[in-house]
């Protein structure tokens, strides 16, 4: 159970500005359940296996994938690359069953975060779970356990006595992950410490999507409850990925933010769910 309650929301010291991280501002929330791993490749096993449910990069027959991870034969066979970041290709066959491509697979993955799923099959799935994807407030709160004004889950520290708490990169991004930490790609979840409130991963590992539509644009009004704005064409993520570093994407800090199209989905994605009452 996350409390509810007032806490301070956002950051008047951003680490990226454009992506609307400020200012810093009062919001109450009604308590709520989250738990405390993000969905696990068996979990959305367990979904598929019992609805049929198929995912959108399935149906549309690729999703993005980090470059660094496929293999020499995959790499052969790619025709474009994302032009602003040449690091991510679309990948035919690229799914939640195979994650960097047709060969390879989940198989010594199960406790590993699902990836490939886009903000709908995260909806469906939160739905058949009778839960519910978090509003961002709701996953900043539950991010911060309870610590005010702190970079991350932990503190303000990146490596608290020398020790890793996320799986972020380590190196020189794109060129080279030494895995300090223990994992180029997602580890398993609860691989290291949780936050106050026991929850693990709230930030690196996957990015989580979260319920609201992104806007860049916040007063410092007091919010109860903030939903978000009513419409949008991209919806936030939050809590940064294994592919963060502080060279290029800061985004592993609470106050963090970025966005995707509903329909996207990529090698470092996925999502926990909430809800009202204990599930």
């Amino acid at each position: 159970l996350a409390p509810g309650g007032w806490f301070m929301m956002g950051t008047d010291d951003p680490g990226i500005p454009q992506d609307g991280e400020g200012p810093q501002r009062r919001v109450r929330l009604d308590p709520f359940y989250i738990e405390e791993h993000e969905v696990t490749n068996q979990q959305f096993q367990h979904f598929t296996n019992q609805t049929g449910y198929i995912t959108e990069a399935e149906r549309f027959g690729d999703s993005f994938v980090f470059e660094g991870l496929l293999s020499e034969e995959v790499k052969s066979t790619l025709s474009s690359a994302v032009a602003a970041a040449p690091w991510w290709s679309p990948v035919k066959g690229a799914d939640w069953r195979h994650p960097e491509g047709p060969d390879s697979t989940i198989e010594h993955r199960m406790n590993h975060p699902v990836l490939h799923v886009s903000w709908s099959d995260a909806q469906a799935y939160c739905h058949w779970a009778e839960r519910r994807l978090p509003t961002e407030a709701e996953w900043e709160l539950a991010c911060r356990g309870g610590l005010q004004d702190r970079l991350y889950p932990w503190g303000n520290n990146l490596l608290p006595r020398g020790q890793h708490y996320a799986n972020l990169w380590q190196g020189d991004f794109p060129n080279h992950n030494t895995a300090e930490d223990g994992y180029a790609n997602t580890s398993p979840v609860m691989s290291f410490p949780a936050n106050g409130f026991g929850l693990y991963d709230m930030v690196g590992n996957a990015w989580e999507w979260t319920a609201d539509w992104w806007n860049v644009h916040h007063t410092t009004e007091d919010k109860y409850n903030p939903k978000g704005p009513e419409t949008g064409t991209d919806r936030v993520k939050k809590g940064g990925s294994y592919m963060c570093h502080k060279s290029y994407c800061y985004r592993y800090r609470c106050a963090a933010r970025s966005q995707n199209t509903p329909d996207s989905s990529a090698s470092n994605l996925g999502f926990r769910c909430t809800a009202d009452a204990e599930p």
